[in-house]
């Protein structure tokens, strides 16, 4: 009997030529099959079906960020769109938005009233250029414009952006101040490089599927030494009991499906994220949200909502030289300071 001819390629497949069949045919060793998944064999001929399933590689010295990425998350996207006629009714669902800029507005203002020597009564931003990412209707984007900045809303739902713009519309003083668009950050990333004295995301970074290039591109549209100022809710079981449990599926604060625990960023990662990237973190302040009030107060606590501003450095400095101590100090004497305190109560 005439035996076949086999060539091996050792632990991986064999090519057996049977002489009654005039042909060549691969057979699979049956370990390499179980190890492959994605593919078979019929008839002792074996078939592909792994070229559409193939994932791309990135080369770990590759920077992440590219403009083909997106930071916005479609689902994301629909929940807002069910909500966006909804932005200025303060006794709906976005009243603790309201009444969070009692907080947040004197706290990006007073910041940056740091980094100006002169200020005009009245219009204490008067001359910066502030990019609000994801605006939403504009609710924290009109009192930063009232205050004499120069601001830009962004968000990539488009029916926030008309309400936005409606809302806009009756207020003549807002028209030279504030403007809107329809897109996300990483769309105009290019256009607006070093452009911006501030960059604020308010409620914001819970909500993106790439954190990273989020911050990477915060970083590039701002003014070498601009401020970032980031509000947002720590990832812990106080949070998803609070946050989550309680506001959404009980008391029904916030509407349900609106934040994933797994999105949500402890302070020190984000701060991570941030020095990462360029930016030194100047303060770190916990917030509370008071749901029988319906009021904020500033906390030592970050377990739940936090407040960050970090400044892009001139010349960056790599984050293993940053001086922990340091950043812990300067956290809690803003955090603590009276004069903060009784100016946020204004």
């Amino acid at each position: 009997m005439q035996l076949p001819f086999d060539t091996t390629i050792p632990g991986i497949l064999s090519t057996v030529y049977l002489p009654n069949q005039f042909s060549w045919t691969q057979q699979l060793k049956p370990w390499v099959f179980s190890e492959y998944r994605i593919m078979w064999f019929k008839s002792y001929r074996m078939n592909f079906a792994c070229l559409n399933t193939m994932k791309s590689y990135r080369y770990p010295w590759t920077r992440p960020y590219s403009t083909s990425r997106t930071t916005v998350d479609s689902s994301e996207v629909k929940t807002f769109l069910a909500l966006a006629h909804k932005w200025w009714d303060e006794q709906g669902v976005y009243a603790p938005l309201h009444s969070m800029n009692d907080l947040r507005v004197p706290f990006i203002r007073d910041n940056l009233l740091k980094t100006i020597a002169n200020h005009q009564p009245g219009k204490p931003l008067s001359g910066m250029k502030i990019l609000d990412v994801g605006c939403g209707g504009g609710l924290l984007t009109e009192p930063l414009g009232r205050l004499g900045a120069s601001v830009i809303g962004i968000d990539p739902v488009d029916e926030n952006i008309e309400t936005a713009q409606h809302h806009k519309s009756f207020d003549p003083v807002l028209d030279k101040r504030v403007e809107y668009r329809a897109c996300s950050l990483e769309e105009i990333v290019e256009e607006t490089a070093e452009t911006f004295d501030a960059v604020v995301a308010s409620e914001v970074v819970e909500h993106v599927i790439d954190l990273e290039t989020f911050i990477q591109c915060c970083c590039q549209v701002l003014k070498p030494g601009g401020s970032l100022f980031i509000t947002t809710i720590n990832k812990t079981q106080l949070s998803y009991a609070l946050g989550i449990v309680f506001s959404e599926q009980i008391a029904g604060i916030v509407p349900k499906g609106t934040h994933t625990w797994e999105k949500f960023v402890s302070p020190e990662n984000l701060e991570s994220i941030l020095e990462s990237n360029g930016l030194s973190v100047q303060t770190v302040v916990g917030m509370i949200y008071n749901p029988f009030s319906g009021y904020w107060h500033w906390s030592e606590n970050t377990s739940l909502n936090y407040a960050a501003h970090a400044v892009k450095q001139e010349h960056p400095v790599p984050a293993g030289f940053v001086v922990k101590g340091e950043t812990e100090d300067r956290q809690a004497d803003t955090s603590t300071s009276p004069a903060v305190h009784d100016e946020l109560k204004k």
